[in-house]
């Protein structure tokens, strides 16, 4: 974890503790060395921080490119652990770059739906996830972020549980590279997992 890393984990949970009302579950579930992926559905601008509260590493994420256009405001992100990813285009580089940080032993956060969800409802997982699970030998912790009264927005004071699951080896995902199906099947093992966090949280 980079000293500035460090410096904006402590901002970003002061303000969080005073904003929202958080409550996080399954902290006990994030191994504390080795290169694994953090799986988490996406609802609001704020999940990168939100997904950080409790992880004693340092995140890195894969971040729509648009963000990185204002210099100033790429530089900062990029010193947080974002990296750039063109959205919609198969961007190779950007899952060559997830794969480097996880074989480094560091931890990968990525958002399997692509996008957030507008209407707090759970998206259909891409196969980003598991493309670079099935090249790094990674396994997965599914999250849940859950807002109570989602369809209010953000609000001050707003309930918000971010719920850890148990890993999922990588070997439970049974990955075949001869086999694409397998691919989807693991998204969808991985969905059901996270789709379950949110359910317990209701």
């Amino acid at each position: 974890m980079t000293g500035f890393y460090r410096f904006g984990k402590v901002v970003c949970n002061i303000f969080c503790a005073i904003a929202f009302r958080i409550e996080v579950y399954g902290a006990e579930n994030l191994p504390q060395e080795g290169g694994f992926i953090l799986a988490s559905n996406h609802v609001t601008e704020l999940d990168p921080v939100l997904l950080g509260i409790k992880v004693n590493r340092q995140l890195n994420f894969m971040a729509k490119v648009e963000l990185f256009k204002n210099k100033l405001f790429g530089a900062l992100i990029t010193a947080l652990g974002a990296f750039p990813v063109s959205r919609g285009t198969g961007d190779t580089s950007a899952i060559d770059k997830a794969i480097d940080t996880v074989e480094k032993g560091n931890v990968l956060a990525i958002f399997p739906e692509g996008t957030r969800s507008k209407d707090g409802e759970l998206r259909r997982f891409k196969s980003g996830t598991i493309v670079v699970a099935e090249k790094t030998g990674a396994d997965i912790i599914p999250t849940g972020i859950y807002i109570k009264d989602f369809q209010k927005g953000l609000r001050f004071r707003s309930k918000i549980i971010v719920r850890y699951g148990k890993l999922i080896p990588n070997e439970a995902l049974r990955l075949d590279v001869e086999n694409p199906a397998t691919i989807k099947k693991a998204s969808n093992l991985v969905r059901d997992a996270v789709a379950q966090l949110l359910e317990e949280s209701k």
